[in-house]
């Protein structure tokens, strides 16, 4: 980025901090800015310990969430989810799926839009602008308690390069579908149509029904592709996916796993053999599986 550049970026983040630490934060934001490409202004981001180990928080349940609004209580509990350690791919850098789907453009917004939701009426409206709170506006009890807007960019400039720049100068972001909108599920809300998508390729390319004994080879497991290896199950074959997948492994997704190409094809020749339905991980590239 140009100096001007960065120089807007700093000063597009200081509006949400007092006159009095604009000195202070203006390095340590022109910092992260410099070895991040984007100021996530880190110094805001919650620190919690559940059983000894360092995470952004635990989601908690919709009633220990304390709100003027039980809708308002409900978003802020979507939002939680969004970026709880055990949901959220990235939970540091706000990202929850897709590498870069976020839920805000950085910890001051977190913070801004919790209190918002924390006080506001079921007769006011936050407005939202790619992780940007507009403020909370005047409206009724039938109105949405939240109106929300991600990635915006007009489209004769709407580039990769000037997207970019736009997300490094603060001023959007892209919210993925259900990051950026606070409701975001995880793998089970692709499973049935990975299944039915797997069952069909079994019927036109290999003409079966049953897909007992058959290798599907496939890559991914962060985010939405958790799916995979479960639909793989469901279908009645040996998915074997090539992913870093501990997380997908941890809950629950994936059956098996390891690091060594001879044991992956020990794993399949043995579930081949019994005709038996599976989900192996596979720790490295799938050029190498495949």
């Amino acid at each position: 980025m140009s100096k001007l550049n960065c120089q807007l970026a700093i000063r597009n983040i200081l509006r949400y901090v007092p006159a009095d630490y604009h000195e202070f934060l203006a390095k340590e934001f022109a910092e992260e800015l410099e070895l991040y490409g984007h100021i996530y202004a880190f110094r805001f981001m919650p620190n919690f310990h559940l059983k000894g180990v360092r995470r952004l928080f635990k989601a908690p349940s919709l009633f220990e969430i304390s709100a003027n609004s039980q809708q308002a209580a409900a978003i802020i509990l979507m939002i939680l989810n969004n970026l709880d350690s055990d949901v959220a791919q990235f939970p540091q850098e706000l990202v929850t799926y897709g590498g870069n789907g976020q839920v805000f453009s950085n910890w001051i917004q977190f913070r801004l839009v919790l209190i918002y939701l924390s006080q506001m009426t079921s007769s006011q409206t936050l407005v939202m602008y790619s992780g940007h709170p507009l403020g909370l506006f005047p409206s009724h009890p039938n109105a949405p308690r939240m109106t929300i807007t991600n990635g915006m960019m007009i489209s004769n400039y709407s580039t990769k390069p000037l997207y970019d720049k736009f997300f490094a100068l603060g001023v959007t972001q892209y919210g993925q579908m259900t990051a950026g909108s606070y409701c975001y599920i995880g793998p089970q809300g692709i499973v049935h149509g990975t299944t039915i998508t797997i069952v069909n390729a079994g019927r036109r390319y290999l003409q079966v029904d049953n897909l007992g004994g058959k290798v599907f080879v496939t890559a991914g497991l962060g985010g939405m592709s958790g799916a995979q290896p479960k639909a793989a199950k469901i279908a009645g074959c040996i998915g074997v996916i090539a992913e870093a997948l501990q997380k997908r492994y941890d809950q629950g997704w994936l059956d098996m796993y390891s690091d060594d190409l001879s044991s992956i094809i020990d794993f399949i020749r043995k579930h081949r053999e019994n005709q038996q339905a599976v989900s192996i991980g596979y720790l490295g590239n799938v050029v190498d599986l495949w």
